[in-house]
């Protein structure tokens, strides 16, 4: 076998993955919001979520993309670990397409057909309106060229007629279990190397229908590459929350599970396959001649792709009616870390490496921002209990100091949480703005920027005001009035309800969020903010309380102020306004 002829099945191979890749791109940019809307919408029982699974990986020709989806909403909780894993079954079944696919470009000359789809796609590429339909149909035509130069490559190589070929896959017995094991584990551990079972898919496919590899360790290469396929997501899934590790979890096992029971009907199931399609088990070249078994040898690309998609669907039959206990079982397997996650700076829904497209990131990303929304407000509510701490009277201070000093280290480390959180969100979607993304995705992008800088400006400022507190609370100004309490307490609780807006706008959708409602409590707080200063400035003259305990209070009254103001700039950005 001569170097270029290694080198151009390498290429091809690199090509039909680039295609795929392309096209999946293309697709989830042009469909990508519609698609988490069905995945939200059309889960309500195991087999419309089934079905979504399947039509969705089937459009956007990654199961991947679906699965990633599909975690992010068991993150969000929008989806409940059993939808989840009935949508990851479809999506098992959905993903056989791309070996039907194959199996036509593998068995006729549809190389010829590349080329207008280069010359249409490059059109539609530099038209603004129709890029994204352009880059679909590059990424389809590179992946009809790369079939065609690996069904050729598969021809020039003629491995049925190579003895060495013929000799290594005659040294196992075709009739031995072990042998189906060790062709099982070798598509696995190829499909891991690879990362990608479409490639490892594209070799079967050359070997079976050059008539050098039997078509029994050929499925079992292929039940290799469903399992395979299965653990790099529970690779990436280490560092995720632990319902997405739970996700990822149930695919491998549905996958295992299948391939377990498969194997006790090994045989019967491979020849009932082999009749649908019209493949001749039992024929040899000795017997039918070399020109015969090469032609039946041909039917072989759509065996295995009958056989792919029967097993999934099979599988799916079986274990759909027991989503209940698979979901127990997971759970059981994988349980949730005993720590206070709340309490530890982990992002809890962006994890390196598990998030394969770019415009599925941005999803992940919003998930994240609405987490450290969500933690701004709880770090507000402990500066309030911390001011309840401080008003205690002289004589119980000392038995306080222990209870306030715990709360204010837990503020402290809030601040740092949110220093952390701002810079791994923004470096991330640095990371993803790299990519080539739709005009919507850049927008969202440059939005939750700004979002992220702005939260981290509320939790400077309420470390601002539990500074203020401490230095109160541990110095020998005197206490605050009455008075001065209740208005800190109701400046306080106006804060805390633009902040109960603001975690609403970033909870639900943004068409359905009544933005007005934010304004008027700022106009509230910045009203109420302008009557206490003057007031502060009568009390003091008129003896009421020190210079010094009047400049803390309207240090307080201020920073809530700030706070405010920073809730609007949130969500200005969220709603995409420019900022007044």
């Amino acid at each position: 076998m001569s170097l270029l002829i290694i080198f151009t099945l390498l290429g091809s191979l690199a090509l039909l993955m680039f295609g795929m890749k392309t096209m999946s791109e293309a697709l989830q940019k042009m469909a990508g919001p519609q698609l988490r809307h069905v995945l939200g919408a059309m889960t309500t029982n195991r087999f419309t979520g089934m079905l979504t699974g399947t039509v969705v990986t089937a459009s956007v020709q990654s199961s991947t993309a679906t699965t990633v989806m599909t975690v992010s909403f068991v993150n969000a909780g929008l989806l409940t670990l059993a939808q989840a894993i009935s949508v990851i079954m479809g999506a098992n079944i959905g993903t056989t397409l791309t070996a039907w696919i194959m199996s036509a470009g593998m068995s006729f000359n549809v190389s010829d057909l590349a080329y207008p789809a280069f010359f249409v796609g490059i059109i539609l590429i530099y038209q603004k309106k129709y890029r994204y339909i352009g880059d679909f149909l590059f990424g389809l035509a590179f992946l009809i060229f790369a079939l065609g130069v690996l069904r050729k490559t598969g021809q020039d190589m003629h491995l049925g007629e190579n003895q060495a070929v013929l000799d290594f896959f005659a040294s196992f017995d075709p009739n031995s279990f072990a042998t189906t094991l060790i062709f099982l584990l070798l598509g696995g551990i190829l499909t891991f190397c690879v990362q990608s079972s479409a490639a490892v898919m594209a070799i079967t496919m050359i070997l079976c229908s050059s008539g050098a590899l039997p078509i029994y360790q050929g499925i079992a290469l292929v039940m290799g590459e469903n399992i395979g396929t299965t653990i790099t997501s529970n690779l990436a899934a280490l560092s995720a929350n632990t319902q997405a590790r739970r996700a990822a979890f149930a695919h491998m096992f549905f996958n295992i599970f299948g391939v377990i029971w498969i194997l006790f009907v090994f045989r019967p199931f491979i020849d009932m396959v082999c009749g649908w399609v019209g493949y001749d088990v039992a024929m040899t070249k000795e017997a039918a001649g070399a020109a015969a078994f090469l032609a039946n040898a041909a039917k072989l690309t759509f065996v295995l792709a009958a056989f792919h998609t029967c097993f999934n669907v099979a599988n799916t039959a079986i274990l759909i009616w027991f989503i209940p206990q698979i979901e127990r079982f997971v759970c059981w397997v994988i349980k949730p870390k005993i720590q206070d996650e709340e309490e530890e700076f982990r992002l809890h829904f962006i994890t390196a490496g598990f998030m394969k497209t770019p415009e599925l990131s941005v999803l992940e990303a919003q998930k994240e921002i609405q987490s450290f929304s969500e933690r701004m407000q709880h770090m507000f509510k402990m500066v309030r209990e911390l001011l309840q701490l401080s008003s205690s009277k002289n004589g119980k201070k000392a038995t306080n100091d222990s209870d306030f000093n715990k709360l204010y280290s837990r503020i402290e480390k809030y601040e740092n949480i949110s220093d952390n959180m701002e810079l791994e969100i923004a470096n991330y979607l640095d990371s993803v703005s790299d990519a080539h993304l739709s005009d919507d995705t850049k927008a969202k992008i440059r939005a939750m920027l700004r979002e992220i800088s702005e939260l981290e400006s509320i939790g400077d400022a309420c470390f601002n005001m539990a500074r203020t507190i401490s230095r109160k609370y541990n110095g020998k100004q005197d206490h605050f009035t009455d008075p001065q309490y209740e208005h800190i307490h109701q400046i306080m609780e106006l804060t805390d309800q633009s902040l109960t807006q603001m975690n609403k706008l970033m909870r639900g959708r943004k068409e359905a969020f009544d933005v007005n409602r934010t304004f008027n409590i700022e106009n509230e707080i910045n009203n109420y903010r302008n009557q206490l200063k003057q007031q502060n400035i009568t009390d003091v003259n008129n003896h009421e309380y020190t210079y010094a305990v009047g400049t803390i209070y309207m240090d307080l009254v201020n920073e809530c102020e700030k706070l405010g103001d920073y809730v609007v700039n949130v969500v200005e950005a969220r709603m995409g306004l420019r900022a007044r």
